[in-house]
């Protein structure tokens, strides 16, 4: 159950994501130079973690999905979901970690 409730809270904030993008990349078409300093904005440690929690937030969305699909077309997902639910996990961390110290790298860029 938590992870279907994952799921939905993860849909509603890359939604979330995608509108505040459009609208302000819509900037640049009304004013390039209002565009720019929202831009500048968005070069510090604090959106670098929001960056990180988006990369987190696609993939657990994006790897949750396959396996639903999975379950739900798939005539032995129903029976497999306990390991599909491991091997997602899995991929996650291994994609995750190496993100995490990219990211972490790059952030400390911002305190040189």
């Amino acid at each position: 159950m938590w992870l279907w409730v994952l799921h939905r809270i993860s849909g509603a904030t890359i939604f979330f994501f995608l509108f505040v993008h459009v609208l302000d990349t819509a900037l640049v078409r009304v004013s390039p130079q209002a565009y720019n300093e929202v831009i500048q904005t968005y070069k510090t440690p604090i959106v670098d973690l929001m960056e990180f929690g988006l990369v987190a937030t696609v993939l657990v969305h994006a790897l949750n999905g396959i396996r639903i699909i999975l379950i739900a077309f798939w005539s032995e997902g129903p029976r497999h979901q306990k390991t599909m639910l491991w091997i997602i996990a899995v991929i996650y961390l291994l994609v995750m970690v190496p993100a995490a110290v990219i990211i972490g790298i790059h952030m400390m860029e911002h305190f040189r």
